[in-house]
């Protein structure tokens, strides 16, 4: 009888990746915010499907055209025809849907001279109408959201509003960098702005270009009422308070809806906004979604923190009106635990405060959850950085440990483009965006990668990869098994110091996905709670014990850096 059940169970466990759920083009449209894989990606750093763009169709040199792919923060080629040759790639590894940085037509170059940068990240917007000729074209655009829609793929588009490109000018300061000058100091106006000679209609749509809808008082201090006027690192920081504003990015985003059917929003700097603001354009993109036939727009807002602050984002749910944001407090504890030695404890406060979110632990299964960021950092930075002197293999255990726990935790897991293919990095910003295709960049080309003896001097699309074939493992389990979708959380156990973390999803229908994860270097052996009624656990991934010690009780050993996901029976 006891080798009958477990190969019935065997067999079970064998059932087909998407058996449960299947992924076609024809129900794309009904999925929830939460039952996403999805892919992040900066389009310049992606692939180069086109090289006659590659300068914008710019003449001059790089200080022009904004073009030198030798340095790590001017474009590099990457663009949309690129893009759309590689969706086999993105689908493959598991991905529903795919959150592209910012398209919009960027100002090609700004900084003061020997300090120079270019666009090509897409956050020095100018034209929020169309998109940036580096990158292609509109058509190029909609070819990319096509044959997303196509393989049944969602296509997020990273949105600005807090800011444009820095072109308005203040006499009192000729420099970008302005300090801040208060209200209390200054309660008219704080400096006086204008527009240089021959930039006067620069920006589109065309009102963006009156210096009276920005704040025009100088560069942020992250703190206070700067917060919400300051220029963001000289960027023109827009009066988003004046109605003129908010009935006017209304109109720039949701056409942008109506002409190419976008499955959602993901939006820069929300936290530098007032949220009335929010609480307006929010409902109106909604609506414009839901009248173009998308009932499930996705929208989740970057209040960014690199502190372990677990309230930050669940708190701006209820003051702007931000369906979600990304949950920068799971990628910090994270780093803490896995990529670091510190407590499994740390997952108890942060999953505590999902109460705090406005719709509770619903809203918390619509968080897009990830471990690495374009902004921050990789997850494998952090991890050579805390522990230098540890094995590159034992590294790629912990990159292999994250994504698990990532996939297991109640969210939506957002994988960082070159994460897949064992990118490190050597810092934040333009130190974590490095090409997937052959790049020319020194600093990127002199560090080894995870998993592999290649680097990122060659194209980096290895589908044989070890992570990118466990994130494509992972995100088959959440095709599979609804619970790892939509399922309640329960925090079983944990340890105080390094060790053990064990944490049930499960399903209305009761079905349980239990994930059990090791973050010590040495081995752990313990008791897991489970729901007494399960007879017996089927290994999803790693070595799960078979039946029960007691009911509602497993005896589980796991090796050093290691996890196993085991399903209920």
């Amino acid at each position: 009888m006891k080798r009958l059940l477990l190969a019935l169970l065997g067999s079970l466990a064998a059932a087909p990746l998407g058996a449960q759920q299947s992924v076609t083009a024809s129900d794309f449209r009904a999925r929830l915010p939460e039952d996403e894989v999805v892919y992040f990606l900066l389009p310049d750093r992606f692939e180069n499907g086109d090289t006659r763009n590659d300068r914008g169709g710019i003449k001059g040199d790089r200080l022009k055209t904004g073009y030198d792919p030798t340095v790590g923060n001017f474009y590099h080629g990457g663009d949309l025809k690129g893009l759309t040759a590689r969706l086999d790639y993105i689908q493959n590894l598991g991905a529903t849907a795919i959150w592209v940085g910012p398209v919009f037509k960027n100002k090609p170059v700004q900084g003061e001279p020997g300090q120079e940068g270019a666009g090509y990240h897409g956050y020095w917007t100018m034209d929020f109408t169309t998109v940036d000729p580096h990158f292609g074209t509109e058509a190029d655009f909609r070819t990319f959201v096509d044959g997303a829609h196509a393989r049944g793929m969602k296509v997020y588009m990273d949105i600005i509003i807090n800011h444009t490109a820095d072109v308005i000018a203040y006499k009192e300061c000729p420099a970008s960098d302005c300090p801040y000058r208060s209200r209390a100091d200054y309660p008219g106006a704080a400096y006086t702005p204008y527009i240089p000679k021959g930039q006067e209609h620069a920006k589109a749509p065309d009102w963006l270009n009156d210096v009276s809808l920005y704040h025009n008082r100088g560069n942020t201090t992250y703190r206070g009422e700067s917060m919400g006027m300051g220029d963001f690192v000289g960027l023109d920081d827009i009066k988003t308070e004046d109605p003129r504003v908010v009935n006017g990015f209304i109109d720039v985003f949701g056409n942008w809806i109506d002409r190419f059917k976008v499955d959602g929003f993901r939006i820069d700097t929300a936290k530098y906004v007032n949220p009335e603001f929010w609480t307006a354009f929010v409902p109106a993109m909604i609506a414009r979604a839901k009248a173009d036939g998308i009932p499930n727009f996705h929208i989740f807002g970057e209040v960014a923190s690199g502190d372990f602050e677990p309230e930050l984002s669940q708190v701006w749910t209820h003051i702007s009106g931000l369906p979600t944001n990304l949950d920068f407090a799971f990628r910090k504890a994270v780093e803490l635990v896995v990529a670091g030695n510190g407590s499994p404890a740390v997952f108890d406060r942060l999953f505590a405060a999902d109460a705090l979110y406005k719709g509770g632990s619903a809203t918390a299964l619509q968080t897009p959850t990830f471990i690495s960021n374009h902004d921050l950092g990789r997850f494998a930075y952090f991890a050579r950085k805390a522990l230098p002197n540890e094995s590159m293999d034992d590294t790629l255990k912990r990159a292999e440990l994250a994504n698990a726990l990532m996939f297991v935790v109640r969210g939506v897991p957002v994988v960082y483009s070159g994460d897949e293919q064992g990118f490190i990095g050597h810092g934040d910003d333009q130190a974590a965006r490095q090409d997937m295709f052959a790049s020319k960049v020194a600093s990127y080309n002199d560090q080894p990668l995870l998993g592999t003896s290649s680097t990122t001097a060659q194209a980096n699309f290895d589908t044989a990869h070890p992570l990118y074939k466990q994130i494509a493992m992972l995100a088959g389990l959440r095709r599979q098994y609804p619970a790892l979708r939509h399922g309640r959380q329960v925090l079983r156990n944990y340890d105080e110091a390094p060790g053990l973390l064990a944490i049930s999803r499960i399903d209305t229908d009761g079905k349980e996905v239990l994930g059990v994860f090791n973050t010590a270097t040495h081995p752990v052996s313990a008791n897991i709670e489970t729901d007494p009624k399960t007879a017996a656990l089927v290994a999803l991934g790693g070595d799960c014990p078979a039946f029960p010690r007691l009911p509602g009780s497993f005896a589980v050993s796991l090796p050093p850096l290691s996890y196993m996901i085991c399903v209920a029976r």
